[in-house]
């Protein structure tokens, strides 16, 4: 318990406010820029090195990315399959920081809702409190809006000799100081050595440089939500013109070397939204009282949806605002592998990281998901085109498949802007694990029943919840059952690794003795097979796994079976030849009837059956299924193959 308050308490001191003399800061400037560093220029600080990615590197990443060489920033690491939208958004603060055009231009996130614009907004807020600002203080009182000591010189008479002595560029030099900062200047009668400055943490719990700022309605919403307002308790001690009499509570107010977030921002009647024009064009608004201007050099952040954003671009009253503004997408996720990757970290942060949750349940769920969002192509299935995106090779498969880039010339700039959210997503996964009453537990059974149960209560247009329930009926549901059929087999045939070894021994051996043309002598009945017969057998064993040239196939299989006695000097398992593990695999379960003895959990004819069927439950358990999951998946894997 101690160590846990020592570290507070150490972690407290850190962030409390240092002070020093203006001329002490000066001489700090000289070494270090950061000191003077505009809040763009922090953000990137705090960002800190992309780490480049050659995708060319890896099969996956290379064909979604064309090979190019990407940048991933180790700030952004849990925001999966948005390397697009992130690079977009350092590269404002980039341009930003270098001082172009995006330094007069608020931030603006465009996407769907649940598509992560707010979780984006807050990880920039979190970045912002990484680096320290510092800020004027006269006597006991820092500046109201947190300003920077640089506003109180003036650039043509000051420019040089501060560029000169201390290495400050002059284009740093604003040369407006706050209505509050003027009076203390008047009060100190020009020494500005009286002024200190103080070294502070941005902080979004103290609202020092961090604000959020939401829409009211269209009565009761004015513009001191951004730029503050009269302190009518001060009135007795100061004029209403009085700098002192101002309550500097306003989004602008509190941001000054910092970031401002304006939440659905075009919710917003126009008038509110005109101080923050000219913030950022012109580094100074006007607050509601008739002093002078107050500066602003932070950056204003701001988010809605697409609805919002083009109702407000279609009035030609708006121009001037809408050339302010620069856009960055963020559509919803279009990879289901790491759309698979975000339900994983919501669920691995609540209470259900410990339930236990069937291998493909999260997969299921991310190709609902990205199904829905993708746009269909008139020559391509739309499941072939989810595969391309998420960086499979189709080439076997599907030869209509197109590459990514011809998918996406073809959707358009708009695709992942609409279809399901990740919020959807996840009311239906917390659905599917409480679905249960005996246990919380998830699988991919109840998730495709729970999501057609929510698609028809969310009432979509008819035509679209006809297109989602057929998502899961075509695509997800058959799938499934070939993948859970898979599983089944796999943790039957562990417990008959006897029998799969002595089908691999008798292949082997037939295919050894029809390559080289001989009759094989069975050494347990002691009869004769010739080539015709050996042909025969070999083929009753391939044919379930379609193998198109036998020839080739044995030959190969033989080879690697003799590579093998040489080499180790002892008969290869069965399950060692990946081609000939399938081929006996497929051999094994032609008929579904075979398992369904050992695998049913009717009463078992005998204690053999039934110690078989205890072992294979065991497995599914070791792969990850609960006991009850075995029983429901099997019952449902019997009934959809019976329909079928």
């Amino acid at each position: 318990m101690e160590d846990i308050l020592d570290l507070y308490a150490e972690h407290y001191s850190l962030a409390r406010e240092e002070e020093m003399t203006l001329h002490d800061y000066l001489r700090g400037c000289r070494d270090d820029a950061g000191m003077y560093a505009s809040a763009a220029e922090r953000m990137i600080a705090a960002v800190g090195e992309p780490e480049l990615v050659d995708t060319s590197q890896d099969t996956r990443l290379g064909r979604i990315f064309h090979n190019r060489t990407i940048k991933r920033y180790r700030a952004f690491d849990d925001f999966y399959g948005m390397e697009d939208t992130i690079e977009r958004i350092v590269g404002y603060f980039r341009y930003a920081a270098q001082g172009l055009e995006e330094r007069k231009q608020i931030l603006y996130l465009l996407g769907p809702v649940g598509g992560g614009k707010s979780s984006l907004a807050e990880k920039l807020k979190q970045l912002m409190e990484k680096e320290p600002i510092y800020v004027l203080k006269a006597g006991d009182q820092i500046s109201p809006i947190f300003e920077s000591p640089l506003g109180i010189f003036d650039k043509d008479r000051m420019g040089a000799v501060l560029a000169e002595k201390y290495g400050i560029a002059q284009h740093r030099l604003t040369g407006l100081m706050s209505p509050w900062a003027v009076k203390r200047l008047d009060e100190f009668e020009g020494d500005i050595s009286k002024f200190s400055v103080v070294r502070l943490n941005p902080s979004k719990l103290r609202q020092i440089c961090i604000s959020k700022v939401e829409p009211g309605d269209e009565n009761n919403q004015d513009i001191s939500t951004l730029v503050g307002k009269v302190d009518i308790r001060k009135l007795e001690h100061f004029s209403q013109h009085d700098p002192d009499a101002y309550s500097y509570s306003g989004g602008l107010n509190r941001t000054t070397q910092g970031l401002m977030e304006f939440v659905e921002m075009f919710k917003a009647p126009i008038k509110v939204l005109h101080p923050m024009l000219t913030a950022t064009q012109e580094g100074n608004y006007i607050g509601t009282e008739s002093f002078g201007a107050l500066p602003f050099q932070g950056v204003i952040l701001a988010h809605s949806n697409e609805a919002e954003w083009q109702q407000f671009k279609n009035n030609k009253n708006n121009e001037a605002f809408i050339d302010r503004v620069c856009i960055v997408k963020v559509p919803y996720c279009l990879r289901m592998t790491e759309e698979a990757m975000i339900y994983s970290k919501l669920v691995e942060n609540s209470e259900l990281n410990e339930a236990p949750c069937a291998p493909e349940t999260l997969n299921i769920l991310s190709r609902f998901s990205v199904l829905t969002r993708l746009k269909p192509h008139e020559n391509s299935n739309l499941y072939s085109k989810m595969r391309v995106y998420d960086g499979e090779s189709l080439k076997d498969t599907d030869p209509k498949a197109k590459t990514v880039q011809e998918y996406r010339d073809a959707a358009g700039v708009d695709e992942g802007m609409d279809g399901v959210s990740t919020r959807f997503a996840f009311k239906v996964l917390s659905s599917t694990f409480n679905y249960d009453t005996e246990e919380v537990a998830a699988d991919p059974v109840h998730l495709m029943y729970i999501l057609e149960q929510m698609i028809k209560r969310e009432q979509f247009p008819p035509e679209q919840e006809s297109t989602y329930l057929e998502f899961i009926k075509e695509e997800l549901a058959p799938r499934y059952a070939e993948f859970i059929g898979n599983e089944i087999q796999k943790a039957y045939l562990e417990s008959y690794t006897e029998y799969g070894q002595n089908v691999f021994d008798r292949y082997i051996s037939y295919a050894d003795a029809w390559i080289e043309e001989q009759d094989y002598k069975d050494p347990d009945t002691g009869q004769l097979f010739n080539r015709q017969v050996l042909d025969a057998e070999l083929s009753k064993i391939e044919k379930p796994a379609g193998i198109s040239n036998p020839k080739d196939f044995r030959n190969e299989v033989v080879k690697f079976a003799l590579r093998t006695r040489a080499n180790t000097g002892s008969n290869p398992a069965w399950t060692s030849y990946e081609k000939l593990r399938d081929v006996i695999e497929k051999h094994m379960f032609s008929q579904v009837e075979d398992l369904l003895p050992v695998i049913s959990f009717g009463t078992k004819k005998d204690s053999d059956t039934e110690g078989k069927h205890k072992e294979f439950v065991d497995r599914m358990q070791d792969h990850g299924y609960t006991e009850r999951q075995v029983r429901r998946l099997v019952e449902w894997y019997m009934r959809v193959n019976k329909a079928g």
